[in-house]
């Protein structure tokens, strides 16, 4: 059987699966019962200077997306970080440390973006017994309009400052939580690693407003008829997060960075998918607060049995494994050719692909008078379009030509040898890079 253990930044939990610094951590009570039911760790809510606490709204805190079945696509949420004392939430990370010593315990922080605050608070999460801390520079509202989340996130050279700041006064690993309100994710992972960081953690929630009100015309959700901005998460960001962490696991400048993946892991899947580009761990939100906290035990399940059937023994067998199939779009082999391929036993005869190919797309499908679709190899650009429409998983597949065989939309006998943009006649640069 597949052994889960993670050793992250010399960090040992059971499996690779945390709970991201949310509402689920926000206190002992919860966390004790997540580790009950199987959570390899946690990243407690973030923690704030010492003072009153800061103060959320009494009405609602969350807006949601939703797919055509109702499934929950994705959370805005408008929530601040924990409005509970620091002394209380100190007292709660030590108890639950020492009862759970085998499970990881991250602390968030997030203060004002001066080295006094910093040097104040972090001698208090040391006497924790905590694992490490993760310094909250992605949250996009509330806090942010204070100097603070995202607003120091933005700014690589902030990051690098306060980063270097925890490296001096507290002395075990500092994970920088990046935020993804940015235009290119390298920039805050280069300086996280300049200051010292032993670890990043992406991607934090996307600024956003999800729905409007059409009787009352408020941002949801709605205060007193006023709505605002907030963080937006769920299953709909994965594709973001993946390629953020994609990008910073192949930076040069990064590359061998540890990273703890979050963003939409909501099956085993998804989370294999955030190791195989680079993530020792992976951190989950909205699918525990959809599911609850036994979700976990299908993800263990799930990932372990994979492992198995692929002949992976630890999680160290699958990190980073996809990182050097990401490439840049001009180093694709433009020799590779395939076509689409209707299963005719499978095809419920919908039309979907008829329709979405001949409206949108290339006119390679064509449709009889009784319903029979079937690939136009002459019109077929492998775009797969047809595919991802196709609501019968498996109907519709891209069949790669072989070799020596004539392409029928071009003429052209496609090649065995590897050719790319950066070689191809009609690229005007392809001269000049020779």
């Amino acid at each position: 059987m597949a052994d889960l253990t993670t050793d992250f930044l010399g960090i040992k939990s059971p499996n690779p699966f945390w709970l991201a610094s949310a509402p689920p951590t926000d206190k002992e009570y919860n966390v004790r019962r997540a580790f009950e039911a199987g959570w390899g760790g946690v990243v407690w809510k973030t923690l704030g200077a010492e003072g009153p606490p800061v103060v959320n709204v009494n009405g609602p805190r969350y807006g949601a997306i939703y797919g055509a079945d109702r499934r929950l696509l994705g959370l805005n949420n408008i929530e601040l970080i924990t409005d509970r004392p620091l002394e209380v939430n100190l007292e709660e990370i030590a108890r639950v440390k020492s009862d759970y010593p085998d499970r990881a315990v991250i602390v968030s922080i997030m203060v004002p973006c001066e080295e006094a605050a910093w040097k104040a608070i972090l001698p208090r999460v040391a006497e924790t017994g905590a694992d490490g801390i993760e310094l909250n520079f992605g949250c996009p509202h509330g806090m942010s309009e204070r100097g603070m989340g995202s607003a120091v996130g933005q700014v690589p050279e902030y990051i690098e400052m306060v980063t270097r700041w925890c490296k001096t006064h507290y002395d075990k690993p500092v994970i920088v939580k990046l935020t993804p309100n940015i235009t290119d994710i390298r920039f805050p992972a280069r300086a996280a690693k300049n200051g010292g960081a032993d670890a990043v953690s992406l991607i934090n929630t996307i600024s956003s407003i999800t729905s409007v009100d059409l009787d009352t015309f408020s941002p949801e959700p709605s205060i007193d008829g006023k709505g605002s901005h907030g963080g937006y998460c769920g299953p709909a960001v994965k594709p973001i997060a993946l390629n953020m962490v994609a990008e910073i696991a192949r930076d040069p400048e990064t590359r061998g960075l540890p990273i703890s993946g979050i963003g939409g892991v909501t099956t085993w899947r998804d989370a294999a998918e955030f190791m195989s580009l680079g993530c020792g761990t992976v951190q989950v939100c909205t699918a525990a607060m959809t599911y609850g906290f036994r979700i976990v035990e299908e993800l263990n399940a799930g990932l372990s049995k994979w492992m198995d059937e692929k002949g992976y023994s630890n999680t160290a067998d699958i990190v980073g494994r996809a990182v050097p199939n990401v490439t840049d779009w001009q180093y694709l082999n433009l020799n590779y050719v395939a076509k689409a391929k209707i299963d005719q036993d499978q095809c419920i005869k919908c039309g979907r692909c008829y329709a979405a190919c001949e409206d949108t797309s290339h006119q390679a499908i064509s449709m009889s008078p009784d319903r029979v679709f079937e690939v136009i190899d002459e019109e077929c650009v492998a775009c797969n379009l047809c595919v991802d429409v196709c609501p019968v998983e498996g109907c519709i597949s891209m069949v790669p030509m072989k070799p020596g065989e004539v392409d029928p939309r071009t003429g052209k006998v496609v090649e065995a040898e590897y050719a790319n943009w950066t070689t191809h006649p009609n690229n005007p640069m392809a001269k000049a890079a020779e």
